[in-house]
């Protein structure tokens, strides 16, 4: 069990949260939410050690294991990805080393009777009855089988860390993380750098393996499926229900509700005791009275409202252009880096008006065939527009492609026509760009605040193939249900790139799998296919286990 007692964090005159108090109880998976800002990752860095807070305690067992993947992280570049994984079992193999010695050393020494040779007896005893009471365990197979599950091919396991990008160092990370079998798991934005069948192996790991969690994410369906507790952080306190997300998003809904009625009832109590002080106030029989009721209001508590909830703001694209009746057809696609094949002979036909995605593990050629269309890449074979074309497209990097010299309000003023100009501010708040945030340079902003910049840049151009590739990475739940809202109203062709399964929920008609360098036409909704291969994906994964 780990406590965290009356935490406390101020800086700059603000205070981030007060006096803070809650138990993490063994098996405990708890969601962690709040809005951007609330405190959610403070709390986090706290609990696991790498931050102070200026007030309160963490206490926990002496020898509880807490361990804490962050949002962004280094490794070392010095060795492969399976010498990294296996350091997981560092100390472990230090206990081993060290238990070995101490037996060599009472083998060859004849000195029984000294201080010395006691000691050795000592620490060796102490020594290995913690190692022998450890689980015995293939290192290098649980290693194998929980870098394959998160993706990583046994051609991988060679190859040097620095070949690989900073979304599969993490998952390194993660997977040192989850090899030490830790008391407490804490995971900032875990699923933002995995693929779909990789998240599904993390979630059955947290389920069925781990011991206490606690995940920040913007995952609706992998926190849902993971918790059964959510601890929300808003306006300096907490919330703590019994609940996974879904539930808790209803408790919180009433529990506003009652807020507000009894916000109101307490300002109608206001209102007429000032009234009452006000008329009565210097009639001489009514004195006592009219102090009772002054005393009254300065002891009284004022009821505070939790942050208003605007997801449900409506956000449209302009209406698409008239385009062709197959805005895009591809036949016969190859695509090679040197001996690298990524995919080959791929076809695919998309209709206008028709929502598709693209789905597969990483490296499978989906953002390659992207660019591909884009005319970005050479290729063999041939890709085709059609009639009227207009392509609006989100890359990875969309955010450096962004005008610096610009402010936030200029580079969407710059895009926005009609009534739309009226609500610009109101849609980038709902992008989390508020107050003084508007005028800001974007040579300013940080990469997340420029993706959301770049992402409502797109909303208001008017195009009729709007390609979209991990548009969600820096997304917050708010801004993402705004910007599925108006994928869904939206009249042209969608190809969508995501491992966001919420997000992809009731969005595609159509699924185009990447795998096995082939692109494979499934008929049928990302919702269908999901479901289908979550259950293909666990028995492949327990096969290469």
């Amino acid at each position: 069990m780990i406590s965290v007692d009356g935490l406390t964090v101020e800086f700059s005159g603000r205070t981030l949260f007060s006096d803070i108090s809650f138990v993490i109880n063994e098996n405990d998976k708890i969601a962690l939410m709040g809005k951007n800002g609330a405190g959610k990752s403070t709390m986090m860095k706290i609990i696991a050690g790498v931050q102070k807070s200026n007030r309160g305690n963490i206490r926990s067992p002496k020898e509880a294991v807490i361990a804490y993947l962050p949002q962004h992280l280094l490794t070392e570049d010095n060795c492969t990805v399976f010498e990294e994984t296996l350091k997981a079992f560092d100390q472990i193999f230090v206990m081993r080393d060290r238990l070995s010695f101490l037996n060599s050393e009472m083998e060859t020494r004849t000195d029984y009777d000294s201080d010395e040779y006691m000691k050795l007896i000592e620490e060796s005893s102490e020594l290995g009855e913690k190692f022998y009471s450890l689980e015995d365990i293939n290192y290098d197979a649980e290693v194998e089988k929980t870098l394959l599950g998160l993706g990583f091919g046994r051609e991988d396991f060679v190859r040097n860390t620095n070949e690989f990008s900073g979304g599969w160092r993490m998952r390194i990370e993660l997977a040192k993380i989850l090899l030490k079998k830790p008391d407490l798991i804490l995971l900032d934005e875990p699923t933002n750098h995995i693929d779909i069948e990789s998240v599904v192996w993390l979630e059955d790991f947290l389920i069925n393996k781990a011991r206490a969690v606690m995940v920040i994410s913007h995952d609706k369906a992998f926190i849902d499926n993971i918790t059964n507790r959510t601890i929300e952080v808003t306006m300096g306190r907490i919330y703590d229900y019994k609940a996974n997300y879904s539930h808790y998003l209803q408790l919180r809904a009433e529990r506003r509700a009652a807020q507000i009625k009894a916000f109101k009832d307490q300002q109608k109590t206001i209102e007429e005791s000032k009234e009452f002080i006000e008329r009565f106030r210097g009639t001489y029989s009514k004195a006592n009275q009219v102090n009772s009721v002054e005393r009254m209001l300065e002891k009284m508590t004022l009821i505070e409202i939790d942050e208003v909830d605007s997801s449900s703001l409506k956000l449209k694209f302009p209406p698409a252009p008239r385009a062709g009746d197959y805005p895009l057809i591809v036949d016969q696609l190859s695509k090679n880096y040197g001996e690298k094949k990524v995919f080959e002979d791929a076809s695919l036909t998309i209709e206008r008006g028709q929502k598709v995605s693209f789905v597969g593990r990483n490296g499978e050629g989906k953002s390659t065939m992207i660019k591909a269309i884009m005319g970005e890449i050479d290729f063999e074979g041939k890709c085709g527009l059609g009639h009227n074309v207009k392509i609006g497209y989100f890359a990875q990097n969309q955010a450096s492609l962004l005008d610096t010299s610009l402010t936030v309000f200029q580079t969407v003023d710059e895009v926005a026509e009609g009534d739309i100009r009226t609500q610009i501010k109101t849609i980038l708040g709902c992008f989390l760009f508020s107050g003084d945030d508007i005028d800001k340079k974007v040579s300013m902003l940080s990469g997340g605040e420029r993706t959301r910049l770049a992402m409502v840049k797109l909303l208001l151009e008017p195009v009729n193939l709007l390609i979209l590739d991990e548009p969600t990475n820096h997304l917050d739940l708010r801004s993402k249900d705004v910007l599925k809202e108006a994928l869904l109203s939206f009249d042209g062709t969608l190809i969508l790139v995501s491992h966001d399964r919420d997000f992809l929920s009731g969005l595609a008609e159509k699924v185009f799998e990447f795998k096995d360098k082939r692109v494979i036409e499934h008929f049928e909704t990302v919702d269908d296919f999901i479901a289908r291969n979550r259950m293909e994906s666990l028995r492949e994964i327990e096969k290469k286990g």
